[in-house]
């Protein structure tokens, strides 16, 4: 469940960066380039805020991950 809302979120403030970027002012493409960075970040870190977000609101992590390392299973 928690990487559902992780894409919905993230893939909405894409694209509403992208329309600001385009119909307001062209400085909202640091606002994109902002989430890339964070997304690339995660990747090495292990640690995403919006999933830190997410949990204190009470989504549980489920067996989708979205920023975390994958779990290991005992075989």
């Amino acid at each position: 469940m928690l990487n559902t809302y992780f894409r919905i979120i993230v893939g909405t403030m894409v694209l509403i960066s992208v329309l600001l970027t385009q119909y307001v002012d062209p400085n909202w493409m640091w606002f994109t380039i902002f989430i890339g960075v964070n997304l690339i970040q995660s990747a090495f870190t292990r640690w995403c805020l919006l999933e830190t977000i997410l949990m204190k609101l009470g989504l549980k992590k489920g067996e989708d991950i979205s920023c975390s390392a994958p779990i290991k299973r005992k075989a």
